[in-house]
């Protein structure tokens, strides 16, 4: 099923006291392109991440964000500095007597004071975590690719169109070839009967030049070829896999058909067929860019 590489994702869990985040977006890209946002302290989740991510996502430039934050005292300790409180509490009775004041510290008063507290990050079961942040991952990477499959179900319905307006573009420039043959035997018709003056003329000359023209003009085996591009497409829409460097790669033998046809399209009617095929190939090209 045909997928786009825009989409975006998000998921909030809590798990064992902390509140994990996972948010992944990701735009156009030719190949996989990972970056990540993720807090310093759990720097050893990136690699996970990215693994994890690229084995659901095959193309695009993505960039996945996550955010720990403890709602419980899971990661933290606290713990009290009785240098630094007794420290503080000697130099304010140090000052009661100078400046005739009564000793009314309280523990209220010395608990407001820096560094009397200091609280540490206690050690991560980096196994429990990694487990629990993937747990909201896959819940985010979920939205995220359901989120792509409906933007491929439009980009495969336009696409689908598309397909149809370059077959009836086809179907024109076959009509209009074997007219253009007949339009330049008469054209060489007159032409000679007016160089000559005389209705005397060589048929099998005649014959014989519309016949180099026609072989000239004739784009038979550029339109059936991109008959079979067309077919080929539509199976290659159904696939159950990636498939944007397949499009992207059989977009270029459309190009290349329509450039041949083109070239050997020298009358007006011909080159207005041929502008709407490829006007309708780059809009393919284009749209396919955005597909994984």
């Amino acid at each position: 099923m045909i997928s786009s590489m825009t989409g975006y994702g998000k998921h909030t869990e809590i798990l064992n006291g902390r509140e994990i985040t996972v948010e992944i977006k990701s735009v156009n890209h030719r190949f996989f392109e990972f970056s990540s946002r993720i807090p310093r302290a759990y720097g050893f989740l990136e690699e996970k991440i990215k693994s994890y991510v690229q084995s659901r996502v095959a193309r695009g430039k993505t960039e996945v964000g996550v955010s720990i934050i403890s709602v419980e005292t899971a990661d933290t300790k606290i713990a009290v500095n009785e240098p630094v409180a007794k420290g503080y509490i000697d130099a304010l009775r140090e000052l009661c007597e100078p400046l005739g004041v009564t000793d009314d510290i309280r523990l209220s008063t010395v608990a407001r004071f820096p560094d009397v507290f200091t609280v540490t990050k206690g050690d991560t079961d980096e196994d429990e975590l990694w487990n629990d942040v993937k747990s909201v991952a896959e819940k985010a990477v979920d939205a995220f690719v359901e989120m792509r499959m409906r933007e491929g179900e439009n980009l495969k319905a336009d696409l689908l169109s598309r397909l149809v307006n370059i077959e009836q573009l086809v179907g024109e420039v076959e009509k209009r070839s074997p007219e253009r043959v007949k339009e330049y035997r008469e054209r060489l018709f007159k032409k000679i009967s007016e160089v000559l003056e005389s209705k005397s003329i060589d048929e099998s000359r005649i014959i014989t030049e519309v016949a180099i023209f026609a072989d000239k003009v004739a784009v038979d085996e550029e339109t059936v070829r991109l008959r079979s591009h067309i077919a080929q497409f539509r199976e290659i829409l159904e696939y159950d896999e990636p498939i944007g460097k397949k499009l992207d790669f059989l977009i270029q033998e459309f190009n290349r058909e329509a450039n041949t046809i083109g070239s050997k399209s020298q009358d007006a009617e011909g080159a207005k067929y041929v502008v709407g095929l490829k006007s309708e190939i780059e809009k393919i090209r284009e749209q396919i860019q955005n597909v994984q």
